[in-house]
């Protein structure tokens, strides 16, 4: 399992907010190097920013973003919309979004140790693609499971849950209703670049 265990804070200073890997906020809002860098960004900058929110928010390795891309690239429609599409309905983002933890690597961990069921069977892959009507639960048999989701239920702040998913929190239990629409997403990234026309 690869992760990314460089400085947060200083990654969300770059790029700009980044929920997925981290819950801080930096104490300086402005990006402090773009106002010393006057001047126009190039089109590679801009694209490679916008790749690099991508691997940090969803807690991927170039090679795996890589992966995804081919996968959106024959797929129909837009690809950077069905890359979306794909990395939103991977399972550790999906428990993220339910609230089950505060970062998408705690999610992970969750999903590692083995806390988490999709249709009552145990998955511990965190990239599990979930379909419509799966149903993810918190494991009944340890105590520690239900616990440590709970704390982050009662940590967390309350946001609006997405169309495509439904949470029962005295069950630990969310569902999938459908394939996330792509307003939903919980990144702000600017799709018309598409960055992934060509290689970054």
């Amino acid at each position: 399992m690869s992760r990314y265990r460089g400085p947060r804070l200083k990654k969300i200073r770059r790029l700009g907010a980044l929920p997925g890997l981290t819950s801080k906020k930096p104490r300086v809002v402005s990006d402090l190097r773009n106002q010393l860098r006057p001047g126009k960004k190039s089109q590679y900058r801009i694209r490679l920013e916008e790749k690099q929110k991508l691997r940090f928010h969803y807690g991927l390795t170039e090679e795996q973003l890589l992966k995804y891309v081919c996968i959106a690239g024959k797929a129909k429609g837009s690809t950077c919309q069905v890359l979306l599409q794909l990395l939103e309905m991977r399972l550790d983002n999906i428990l993220f979004r339910l609230g089950m933890a505060s970062t998408i690597p705690q999610d992970r961990q969750l999903v590692n140790h083995r806390h988490i069921l999709v249709n009552n069977h145990m998955v511990d892959i965190p990239s599990y693609r979930c379909k419509p009507r799966d149903i993810i639960t918190v494991r009944d048999e340890q105590k520690k499971s239900k616990s440590l989701v709970q704390n982050y239920f009662d940590s967390s702040i309350c946001e609006e849950l997405p169309k495509h998913l439904t949470l029962h929190p005295f069950q630990y239990q969310g569902s999938v209703n459908q394939i996330i629409d792509s307003k939903w997403v919980g990144l702000k990234i600017n799709e018309l670049l598409d960055p992934y026309q060509r290689k970054v």
